[in-house]
């Protein structure tokens, strides 16, 4: 994103600042654009050790993934292997997200926020007792603001728009407008405008709902509205999410419970296993075809046949062009069925059931030329519909691992 600010001498000229969110070409400082609300040099004295140490926790999270995913497959081990490396990863899990918590927590104290009264205040004070949202404070906004009261300069209107390709998630069209979010900018941006006569911000949007539609000792099946997202950030652990709720009722569930968390577009139902050795059958069960998480979409364009299989690899990264997020040399086994609905007005209503998890999986499957070639509706990252996202998760099958009975969810889509 970036931005520009109108603003006014103390003798009325006008002109204008510049500046980017975040970083710009890897630097946080460029000449012409606003600099960031906090020094780049001091945090080097303790940001690269941390980085280092997120690193390795990582590398060991993808090993015990890899082990744990072989555990499944292996018809030869046994659910107390499986159950032991699903518990070893969900404890380095935990870890590494902790120390991520608190090196961005001590970050965020380095932050300077100042406001049109003179005052300043550090970047966590003004979320506290809650944890600050990742990237708060980093947009364009908060930067233009401040380099207005650094040089004495009078606010007078400000705009921010994207510029460039389509962000990692989508969402965003180069050369439009888009309005500060709610959770990482009301806040900072409510105390930086203090002294300042402004217009009231706008209502806040309405998030979805999330049914319990299902629950026992081992396992919730939850139905949600697009716009909820399924977890919170985890620099932001209290942020409305399907969790957040889920935990007022139940307090011991985690992100990790989540068998497959649905992206904040996407509705329809998940499965939320509460012990490990639950969680071990069901993606077992999963992997060999004997459950299935069945959706509903629908794609841009017709399609050329009436079902079919992409078996089309995926690379383990959600940056980059579409072209290369796939690799039939270098990517993982990834699987999905499909079969056409209906067509209509040049879309066409498809079932899908993926057959392996990986983030990403439908809407790279969907879009890319060696899968349906037609990306789902909504999704503007792969393709060009702007409007809501059109993929649903109507359909959970799977044998419950404790009482054996079969268990078959529907939900209709709501388009």
């Amino acid at each position: 994103m970036f931005g520009v600010l109108v603003v006014s001498t103390a003798e009325g000229r006008p002109g204008f600042l510049s500046a980017f969110s975040g970083m710009l070409g890897g630097s946080w400082e460029v000449e012409g654009f606003a600099p960031p609300l906090f020094d780049p040099s001091a945090r080097e004295t303790f940001l690269p050790e941390g980085e280092a140490e997120l690193t390795e926790l990582g590398h060991r999270l993808r090993e015990l993934a890899k082990d744990h995913e072989r555990a499944v497959l292996d018809s030869g081990a046994s659910s107390a292997q499986a159950r032991a490396l699903d518990e070893r990863r969900a404890a380095l899990s935990r870890a590494r997200a902790e120390r991520s918590r608190a090196l961005w927590h001590r970050l965020t104290w380095d932050y300077d926020i100042p406001n049109a009264r003179g005052g300043r205040v550090p970047l966590a004070s003004l979320f506290d007792p809650r944890p600050v949202p990742g990237g708060a404070g980093e947009c364009a906004a908060p930067k233009l603001l401040a380099q207005a009261y650094r040089q004495g300069l009078k606010p007078l209107a400000l705009a921010e728009f994207w510029w460039g390709a389509q962000p990692e998630g989508g969402g965003r069209v180069s050369g439009a407008y888009y309005p500060a979010c709610d959770s990482k900018c009301r806040a900072v941006l409510g105390y930086m405008l203090e002294g300042l006569d402004v217009d009231p911000a706008p209502p806040l949007p309405t998030a979805g709902a999330a049914r319990v539609v299902h629950e026992d000792a081992w396992v919730l099946v939850v139905d949600k509205d697009a716009g909820l997202a399924s977890v919170p950030g985890r620099h932001a652990p209290g942020r409305d999410s399907v969790l957040v709720r889920l935990q007022a009722r139940y307090p011991e569930l985690t992100s990790a419970h989540f068998l497959h968390a649905l992206d904040a577009e996407v509705s329809g139902l998940q499965l939320i296993v509460r012990d490990t050795g639950t969680r071990a059958a069901l993606q077992r069960q999963l992997a060999r075809g004997e459950a299935e998480h069945r959706h509903v979409a629908w794609v841009e364009g017709g399609l050329s046949g009436t079902e079919g299989r992409i078996d089309l690899p995926l690379r383990g990264t959600t940056s980059g062009a579409l072209e290369s997020l796939a690799s039939r040399a270098h990517g993982k086994h990834a699987v999905t069925d499909w079969r056409v609905v209906e067509s209509h007005a040049g879309r066409t209503r498809v079932l899908l059931w993926p057959r392996t998890r990986h983030e990403l999986q439908l809407r790279i499957h969907t879009a890319h030329p060696e899968g349906l070639g037609a990306p789902i509706v909504g999704d503007t990252r792969f393709g060009s519909d702007a409007g809501p996202w059109r993929l649903h998760a109507e359909g959970l099958v799977f044998t419950h691992p404790r009482t054996q009975a079969r268990q078959d969810f529907h939900i209709p889509a709501p388009f």
